[in-house]
């Protein structure tokens, strides 16, 4: 029996619909066979269980992982001596490994420092990605995912840089993956840092770190103190990176003393969440958060339930951490897709996993209820795009008529706001048709779904960190729409990451941002603007209106579209109508 009918037979009618044992032994068989699971009763959308090592190495592209050609580069780090290659625009080194293994005795644990090495080792492919359940959510994202091989030797990270310790003090910009805290890697082909590196002189680096279980399964309360950093472990690890920035980057022509971090989706969570950790302060110095922000983090005791139901699915009593410590990879991931599966409506439900209020590494929620001391003198750049919801594979593209606008917009939004009333739906309705008289009622939907999902929490966090009076914060508004299936995807969750990189030439990046002239001019804009943040903290560029910072008074914000124009509080009223909503989620 193949892996897919395996795991047919190991949906019932028990527990939640799935029988626990049947589906561990099943999701074992999947991730060694390699099995695309799909549909709810694993994760919503399409899911990849693909834990095994051996069988991401057999699917790795070496064209993506490797290097054809260029002249070698050496460079010094603390550790050793590492080897890259020039690629004719960049030096290029990836595989840099910036911590030690994280199986065996280190799973849970802090990170450690790499052992050093004696020669030149090479950094030519990039390092393993975190044991993880992939999730395809945008179908036309598939083919840029990292497919190197899984594994818990996976603190690597990834540089590009104009050139190797020549003296010059560049701008470094350190890339934080989407994903959430779940999936997703440095490695995918849009994170290229080539063309930023060459173009506008600044340091690219990419970074790998723990993730779900791996990453954030807290065990302080089951496990006593030797486990109390356990809930917060991929977190430490984005800070053992930015603390390798800091002791490397010079040898790379970067300036340790002017680091930004910037991430989209979970990336831009994990930015914001460091904007309110103690201890990275000082270890960057601008933050860009694109659709994506950590308004709160999770509470132990909902930390602890968590744990506990990832041990139930494993079979496992609270005591018994150390045979957790040692089960396979294959059966962890197993155990997280019977919860994912388990939960009502698909993922979600039973696990949320990312940064825990440990009271050790993070003290507080990061945005709630105002901007985190500890960042207050970072200047922030961060913004959302028109039509986020479209990278859900619930968010229609094909028309709808009157009648099921209404019911989408009554039940849900499809980014959580919870049943409005009738009126409720229909006065939401006339509020955002007042403003776009002439779109069709798909477009009107995708563009209020993003609304719920993003305008709240960047109009929060615009306003709290301008309250600070201490740095100023920049937002925009992506409206630039892909062409690709002749416009009905809008400007999609993601839509802005290949040019802010300035990477078109990439590999199948036109099978998201289409083939047209105007792509190259908005790449243009988009890389100068966020490059000219990163050198100064300010965002200003010859392409652009003059950029005014925000603040609740003067709500202002840059439409980035091939006009772009500053608007100051654009849309207010559909503003205020999401940030109700919100208001009412909490």
């Amino acid at each position: 029996m193949n892996a897919n009918r395996v795991l047919e037979a190991a949906a019932s009618s028990t527990s939640m619909g799935i029988d626990r044992r049947a589906f561990l032994r099943a999701g074992s068989a999947a991730v060694a066979g390699g099995a695309l699971l799909a549909g709810g009763t694993v994760l919503a959308g399409s899911t990849a269980l693909a834990g095994s090592t051996a069988l991401a190495q057999d699917r790795a592209a070496p064209e993506q992982n490797g290097y054809g050609g260029g002249t070698e580069s050496i460079a010094r780090t603390r550790h050793g001596r590492v080897r890259g290659v020039h690629n004719g625009k960049a030096h290029v080194f990836k595989g840099i490994q910036y911590g030690a293994p994280t199986g065996a005795d280190n799973r849970f644990m802090p990170a450690r420092e790499p052992q050093s090495w004696s020669g030149v080792r090479d950094a030519l492919r990039l390092g393993h990605q975190t044991p993880q359940l992939t999730a395809v959510m945008l179908a036309e994202e598939v083919v840029s995912l990292d497919n190197s091989p899984f594994g818990e030797d996976c603190l690597y990270l990834n540089v590009w840089t104009p050139a190797l310790n020549d003296g010059q003090h560049r701008p470094v910009m350190v890339w934080f993956h989407g994903g959430g805290f779940t999936n997703g890697s440095g490695g995918d082909v849009r994170y290229d840092g080539s063309n930023l590196a060459h173009k506008h002189d600044v340091v690219v680096v990419t970074v790998n770190e723990r993730l779900n279980a791996f990453g954030f399964l807290y065990l302080g309360q089951i496990g006593g103190e030797r486990y109390a950093d356990s809930g917060n472990a991929g977190l430490l690890d984005l800070l053992t990176a930015l603390r390798w920035v800091r002791d490397n980057i010079h040898e790379f022509g970067g300036d340790p003393g002017n680091v930004t971090i910037f991430g989209q989706s979970g990336g831009g969570s994990k930015v914001s969440t460091l904007m309110a950790t103690p201890s990275a302060k000082g270890l960057f110095h601008r933050a860009i958060c694109e659709s994506g922000l950590a308004m709160k983090s999770i509470q132990p005791d909902e930390a602890t339930a968590m744990t506990r139901k990832v041990m139930e699915a494993l079979e496992l009593q609270p005591g018994e951490i150390d045979r957790l410590r040692s089960a396979s990879v294959d059966d962890i991931l197993a155990a997280l897709s019977f919860l994912a599966g388990a939960a009502p409506g698909g993922a979600g439900g039973l696990l949320r996993f990312g940064p825990v209020i440990d009271r050790r590494t993070l003290f507080r929620d990061p945005w709630t209820p105002d901007a985190p001391a500890e960042s207050a003198h970072v200047p922030m750049l961060l913004g959302s795009v028109l039509t986020e919801g479209t990278f859900m594979l619930t968010t229609p593209r094909d028309p709808i008529n009157d009648r099921e606008l209404h019911q989408r917009v009554q039940h849900g939004l499809g980014m959580g706001a919870g049943t409005l009333s009738a009126d409720e739906a229909e006065q939401l309705i006339a509020l955002y048709r007042r403003d776009y008289p002439d779109v069709p009622n798909t477009r009107l939907f995708q563009i209020m779904t993003g609304d719920n999902w993003m305008i709240p929490n960047v109009t929060a966090v615009a306003e709290r960190k301008a309250a600070q009076q201490a740095a100023p914060a920049y937002v925009y508004h992506w409206e630039w729409i892909t062409p690709v299936e002749g416009g009905r995807l809008g400007a999609p969750h993601t839509i802005e990451i290949p040019f802010v990189f300035d990477n078109l030439d990439v590999p199948t990046a036109d099978i998201i941002t289409g083939t047209g002239e105007d792509r190259f001019a908005m790449a243009a804009r988009a890389s100068a603007a966020w490059t000219a943040f990163a050198r100064t903290g300010n965002p200003n560029t010859a392409g652009l209106p003059h950029w005014e910072p925000y603040s609740a008074d003067h709500r202002a914000v840059m439409i980035l579209n091939n006009e772009c124009t500053l608007a100051i509080d654009p849309h207010a009223a559909e503003r205020e109508a999401m940030t109700r909503l919100a208001l009412r989620r909490t």
